[in-house]
């Protein structure tokens, strides 16, 4: 009986099996046509967007003839140029022939005689030379005019490898993530999309006659070989190409298998993509349980379109191969990754433009091709091939180019919202916002089914649900409860403006698309791939060990590359920041100050908390890096800061920084510490909004005034900073930056010359802050704000706010780009016409502390540490290592000017660098700054008049300052 029971079972499960395949089958294949149907939909609708698009562009010239011939231009028959540096030079690097050097600024134009008009593509035979190790930016015009949106924005790579073929070890026998240095050659690339929204490189249309090209220098000089328009060539179905090899007689190969470590990639775009280190998994290759072993390269650093990799090896025999690759998509859920592949230089056939990776927590090795059953055969040559893998956005493109068209619409009807009702709607009015603004309903409707169309199409494609779409969801749900009931629409506006905030920053996480890679397999066709996945046993194996080694090994101390024993002076320095800094940190010691020196260092991480008590048990360091600007100072009070004006070249030491940035570390005629960063603010403006509303930026406070009141009938803000008090965890707060600059402008200070006394009671001190607290009693500007994130929406189309805001907005709000820009702060106008730009700075310090054994040996780390070229090599190291967004502030005057900025961008930070002003630093100075806040909170929350209420926190502050100074027997 049970056998029977067990046969009914067998078949009613293989019968199961059997209709689930077929209805799979079916539903795959209507769901392969909607998904065509689907990205041409798309497609179209961003067609229908801004007339200054590529797409807008090929529309106008959807008619054009695409010409076959090929016209080069000389790099050195320019007809123009505009600014200094440019040079002809004579077979450059082994060119055989003249270039044409271009610089980092200014312009050059080629005239070039087009016979046949019609659409063309264009490419470019360069060679990157040294500048501030990123990427070559350029701007594009034909015949004086940027022709699209993109055009304006030409990206163009350098390239990258390891310093070492072999990966270095340290004493504690950890593998190095080695450093990654150029390794320059003459590149041929075409001018093509740097967001990665098009695959195929653009085209270009040019009349027919005589036409000028223009290359505007953005960032990095270039030199360049020679221009091209030509015709690309889109590459064949792997069916024709299958049909190829047969014709040619080029068979399958029988017995060849090849394994290339992905981490030994010969080749890369971006210092970002170094090797690195993975412990998830025991099939990893090298593994060691609780060592770094340097065994991986991708990951969340491989990630932006556009960035490559590429892997050289050798081929014994020609014929045709199947290339497999371990690899892990843990990042991407409901999303996927995808890559574009290229063989020697060329693309093999048409489905290599596209290789999509689905979301997998564990490794697994993927064999490209049609199925697992039906590889693709790529064709090899005997000798050196190459492999390159390159970030692509793929089918997911036009979504993303469909979402940021939607966030851009709703951001457009937010702002007309918010005209109406202003950011704080009564919740008991009615506005008639589908009246007044017409066509309110109609633009939420569609971009409702638009979003909808987003989100059904990411789910049927990856078959499931995640978060990745969840905010799709929610932003359809609210705009289609939007639309049934308008009256609500103004009790909604805080959710709806969370809800476009969080669409963008959906664009910017799918565009990322990160993968990593264990190896890449290069095969006949009858090898078998080895396994993947850990088995039970090996997982259990590597569990215990990694949890064994947990109580073993010290991951606070950074370990070193050089014979520490041998070295006669050592030095030990803390670091409060993190494990990658702290790497790249080490890295320089060894490689240049051990080196140079012979000093050895003994690098450690620490929290920032335990300096003191550790001091105190004379238990400290040599030298403490990345404290705050009050540190310095309190620790020289209690003679526990080394005083640095005793060293004889310290003088010229300080000439690398600017006077403000040594300011907080001075005290009674000594300097306590030397600058690593300093930050100050910058005025950020919407360019796209200021111009619809007639407005420019201002440059004094007066036209800020005039300025607010048109921002404000509108119900648009200008943004002032201020800190919460609550997120600094009740430690120390700095006196506001806003009421700085106020304060400095007018000429006034914070404390009296002999440091004996707060200097705020003064006539300047009450009128800088009276026109400060104004700002928010009378003008009503907000007490909190999330800037980058309102200028991004609009809300807030201009404010002060610290430079670093740069990063941020660069990084995080793709969607604007070119939309915005920073310039100086607005200004006091002097007695004498001038008008004064000053600002405060914040600045971090590298401090010695005065029980170092061997000062000496201190003072020389302290002068390499802050020199120009180990500034520069720690930015640029640290940029390399978290992208742009960690571009590092250096307080070294010449090492700022290095590192990777545009040189517009620099220019309008170099302005108002030279307005910048230090606070400084007296005993009992940490009340300044809260006591200051404590009276604006009094103003604005209480409505006390502002010269009572600075005046009644000024005696405690003079109170604390007196206190301290007899505290530590200085004048009072």
């Amino acid at each position: 009986m049970y056998i029977l029971k067990n046969k009914y079972v067998r078949v009613i499960f293989v019968f199961t099996i059997l209709f689930s395949s077929i209805w799979f089958l079916r539903v795959n294949r209507d769901s392969n046509q909607h998904y065509s149907k689907t990205i041409a939909e798309f497609t179209a609708i961003v067609n229908e967007g801004d007339e200054e698009s590529y797409d807008h562009y090929l529309e106008q010239h959807s008619e054009a003839e695409r010409p076959s011939q090929t016209i080069r231009i000389e790099g050195e028959d320019y007809a123009e140029i505009d600014g200094e540096g440019f040079e002809i030079l004579n077979h450059f690097n082994g060119l055989d022939g003249q270039s044409v050097m271009t610089p980092e600024e200014g312009s050059i134009s080629w005239d070039v005689q087009v016979e046949s008009p019609g659409l063309y593509n264009m490419r470019i035979h360069y060679y990157p030379v040294e500048g501030k190790s990123s990427a070559i930016q350029r701007e594009l015009n034909i015949n004086g005019e940027v022709p699209f949106f993109g055009a304006d924005y030409m990206i163009f790579d350098r390239i990258w490898g390891n310093q070492y073929e072999e990966f270095i070890r340290d004493d504690r026998d950890n593998e190095l993530r080695p450093r990654q240095v150029e390794q320059p050659d003459w590149l041929m690339t075409s001018f093509k999309d740097s967001e990665g929204y098009f695959n195929e490189p653009y085209f270009f249309y040019f009349e027919e006659g005589v036409q000028t090209i223009t290359l505007i220098s953005k960032r990095e000089p270039m030199v360049i070989d020679y221009i091209e328009l030509y015709r690309h060539v889109p590459a064949k179905a792997y069916q024709e190409i299958e049909q190829e090899y047969r014709e040619k007689g080029i068979e399958p190969t029988t017995g060849h298998f090849i394994q290339i470590q992905a981490q030994d990639a010969d080749r890369k775009s971006s210092p970002t993509l170094f090797p690195l280190n993975d412990r998830s998994s025991p099939t990893v290759e090298p593994y060691h349980v609780s060592k770094l072993r340097v065994n991986t390269i991708g990951g969340a650093n491989w990630q932006q379109p556009g960035q490559w990799i590429e892997w050289a090896f050798e081929v014994e025999e020609e014929g045709l191969y199947q290339i497999a690759l371990k690899r892990k998509q843990d990042q991407l859920r409901g999303v996927y990754a995808s890559r574009s592949l290229t063989i020697n230089g060329e693309q093999p056939f048409k489905e290599m433009n596209i290789l999509r990776f689905n979301y997998n927590l564990d490794w697994r090795t993927d064999v490209l091709g049609i199925s697992e059953e039906e590889p693709y055969l790529f064709h090899l040559k005997e000798g050196t091939n190459t492999i390159r893998l390159m970030v692509t956005l793929g089918d997911v493109a036009p979504l993303l180019r469909t979402i940021e068209s939607s966030v851009l619409e709703l951001n457009e009807m937010y702002r007309k919202i918010l005209m109406i009702t202003s950011n704080t709607p009564d919740p008991l009015r009615d506005y008639q916002l589908d009246r007044r603004i017409p066509d309110l309903i109609d633009v939420f409707t569609e971009q409702a089914a638009i979003i909808r169309e987003v989100a059904d199409y990411l789910e049927m494609s990856t078959g499931e649900r995640s978060d990745k779409v969840a905010v799709l969801h929610s932003t359809v749900i609210q705009l289609e409860e939007m639309i049934k009931d308008p009256d609500t629409i103004a009790r909604r506006l805080d959710t709806f403006k969370l809800n476009v905030g969080g669409l963008g920053t959906w664009i910017q996480t799918v565009r990322e698309q990160p993968l990593t890679l264990d190896y890449l397999i290069v095969s006949s066709p009858d090898q078998e791939m080895p396994r993947a996945e850990a088995t039970v046993f090996e997982r259990l194996q590597h569990e215990v060990g990694a949890f064994v080694a947990s109580y073993t090994e010290d991951y606070d101390s950074i370990g070193s590359t050089v014979e520490n024993k041998d070295l006669e002076q050592s030095i030990t320095v803390w670091l409060t920041t993190g494990r990658d800094q702290a790497q790249i940190l080490k890295g320089l010691i060894d490689d240049t100050f051990t080196q140079e020196t012979g000093i050895s260092v003994n690098l450690r991480l620490v929290p920032p908390n335990i300096l003191l008590p550790a001091t105190l048990a004379r238990e400290g360091p040599d030298i403490a890096l990345q404290m705050g600007e009050d540190v310095p100072v309190n620790y020289a009070m209690r003679n526990a800061a080394a005083d640095l004006t005793v060293f004889p070249d310290h003088e010229e030491v300080l000439t690398r920084f600017r006077e403000s940035a040594i300011v907080p570390f001075q005290f009674e005629d000594g300097i306590y510490a030397l600058p690593e960063t300093q930050m100050f603010p910058v005025m950020f403006y919407r360019k796209d909004i200021l111009e619809e509303l007639d407005l420019t930026p201002p440059e004094t406070w007066d036209e800020v005034y005039r300025m607010i009141s048109i921002l404000q009938r509108q119900n648009l803000e200008f943004f002032l900073p201020i800190d919460d008090p609550m997120a600094q965890n009740n430690t120390l707060l700095i006196p506001n930056r806003a009421f700085a600059m106020l304060l400095y402008q007018k000429g006034g200070q914070f404390y009296q010359a002999d440091q004996k006394a707060s200097a705020l009671d003064s006539e300047i001190a009450i009128e800088a802050f009276n026109q400060w607290t104004q700002f928010y009693t009378n003008y009503k500007f907000p007490l909190m704000a999330d800037f980058p994130n309102r200028l991004r929406v609009g809300e807030m189309p201009i404010g002060i706010a610290d430079y670093a805001t740069y990063n941020m907005l660069t990084v995080l709000a793709p969607e604007i780009r070119g939309l915005w820009e920073f310039t100086t702060v607005p200004g006091t106008v002097m007695e004498d016409g001038t008008i004064n730009h000053d600002v405060p700075s914040f600045s971090t310090a590298a401090m010695m502390l005065e029980n170092a054994e061997n000062k000496e040996a201190a003072w020389q780390f302290l002068k390499w540490w802050t020199e120009k070229e180990t500034q520069i090599s720690f930015g640029r190291e640290m940029e390399s290592l978290l992208g742009e967004a960690a571009r590092y502030p250096t307080a070294n005057i010449q090492a700022l000017e290095e590192l990777p900025w545009p040189i517009e961008d620099y220019n309008n930070l170099e302005s108002q660098w030279q307005w910048v002003r230090g606070i400084p630093q007296v005993p009992g100075g940490y009340f300044t700054g809260r006591h200051i806040d404590n009276a604006f909170r009094r103003v604005v929350n209480a409505d006390e008049n502002p010269r009572e209420a600075l005046a009644d926190y000024i005696r405690y502050i003079n109170d604390e300052i007196e206190i301290k100074r007899k505290e530590f027997d200085l004048p009072y």
